[in-house]
Parts: structure tokens; sequence; C-alpha cells
């Protein structure tokens, strides 16, 4: 059993995962867990292999070897390379979902407030004009947005307001499992604090298993159970994050949480 979920069976399993291009190395023989309920940061520096990392675990990019394995509604244990590519594709619709630092990248830009949240509502089977537009006016108060903002489009909005509302058009069907890529980069200081706590807020209401990409240490702190720590593609250390960032056993960790009390 996850000591940081208390959950005895993982959603999500990767086995010996790597990433070549070319010569170089993406990432290498990675191994992790994650268990229903739990927030699993990884962390290091630009060029450490974690966002690559992400893109494995979302299907985003084919790994070079290793395994990744996803336990359904079903409780079965699948390897995610035997799913077809339309079967992926349902997957980041419905039970999963994916949270990106540019929310231009995880909304369409084009369409409404409501429109963005209700095409994830219409993915899983809903269908009433009236049940949608209600339950998405319902997710944009969720996510601090004005009732009277639904028919807006996201070009209208901050760049606060966007990622707000990108976690609502993720969160909306009650995915099992959400990745995210940096969702507080590039905010100020106050906006990602507010943003920090819905996300924490709306996560442990749904349940959701949650592995989130970030280089800001007190991003993990906050928000995670469990923290790997990345460096040249390899995982150096991984554990409950209190304990990893409070008493760092790797030097490279030790340098990473020192640059942080040193700024």
């Amino acid at each position: 059993m996850n000591p940081a979920s208390g959950q005895d069976a993982p959603l999500l399993v990767a086995q010996g995962l790597t990433r070549l291009y070319g010569t170089r190395i993406g990432c290498a023989d990675v191994e992790l867990e994650v268990y229903p309920g739990e927030i699993l940061a990884v962390v290091g520096e630009s060029g450490s292999g974690k966002s690559t990392l992400l893109s494995l675990l979302s299907t985003e990019l084919a790994p070079s070897s290793g395994r990744i394995s996803y336990r359904g509604t079903d409780g079965v244990m699948r390897d995610l390379a035997a799913f077809t590519e339309a079967e992926r594709r349902l997957l980041l619709r419905t039970q999963w979902g994916f949270v990106r630092q540019n929310p231009e990248q995880g909304l369409r830009m084009a369409v409404s407030a409501g429109g963005n949240v209700g095409e994830r509502l219409m993915a899983v089977g809903r269908r009433h004009y009236g049940d949608i537009r209600s339950e998405a006016t319902d997710w944009l108060g969720r996510v601090e947005i004005a009732a009277d903002r639904i028919d807006d489009d996201p070009r209208s909005f901050s760049g606060g307001m966007r990622q707000r509302l990108q976690i609502a058009r993720n969160l909306v069907t009650r995915p099992r499992l959400v990745f995210m890529d940096e969702p507080t980069g590039g905010l100020d200081v106050s906006v990602q604090a507010r943003l920090l706590d819905l996300i924490r807020s709306l996560v442990s209401d749904l349940g959701a298993a949650v592995i989130i990409v970030t280089h800001d240490l007190a991003v993990a702190r906050l928000l995670s159970h469990r923290i790997m720590v990345m460096r040249h593609g390899s995982v150096i250390e991984h554990g409950l994050t209190d304990q990893v960032l409070d008493d760092p056993a790797h030097p490279y960790t030790q340098l990473l949480v020192a640059s942080v009390l040193a700024a």
C-alpha cells in the first residue's frame, strides 16, 4: 500500500521507461507508480527530463523502451502500448486530463468559455444543452469565473483566467488521472497562490491522481504527497515530499533546496 494515498493498487505504473533522441537521453530507465488520490511532483532543472517523462506518461510521446500500464475503471491493468489510437484519445478526453503551462495549447481559443467546458461533457455522452450549460456554469464558478462570462471566448481573458478555465475544462469530467505541466508558470505570484489553492481544493474534492511537473519546489511542497527529483534524464531521489525536501539525501537535491533557501 502507498502511504501517501492509503490505496493498495496503483493507477499508473511505469517500468524501465526510456526515451532517446538520437544519442541524447530524454529520460532513462524511469520507474514510478501513481495511486488514486495522490499528487506526485516531478522536479528538476530545465533539461532534466521531467517534461519528456510527462509526455511519455500521457502517451504524447512513444518510449524508446519500457512499459506504461494503466488501471481502467474495470480494475484491469493494461499496457498503454496495446491501446488503439482511438482508445488513447478517448482516455485523454474522459478519464484523463492535461493542464498545460500555456493555456492557449489546452483551450480552443475561438470557442466560448462555456463551450470549452461543455466539449468535455459531450465527450462522455452528455447531450442535453441545458444540462451541459448548467454544469459549465457551475464549473466556471468553481474556478472563480463569473457566470456572465460563459459566452465570452478565452481571448478576452487574462492569463490567470485562461488557466482557471483550462482547469475547469479538464476537471469537469471528473478524471481519474490529471497531468499538469508547470501550471503556474508565467503567472504573477499572487495569481499563482490563488491558482495553487484552487488546484489543491478541486483535486482533493475529486480524489484524482495527479502528476505535476514543476521546477518550483514551493509548488511541489504545497501540492504533492510524493516527489521525484530528476537530473540528466534519470530519477536521482524520490520519497514523501516533506522528507525529501527537509532532509535531501542526494547532493543535487541538496543543492536545489539550498538554492531556494538562499533566494
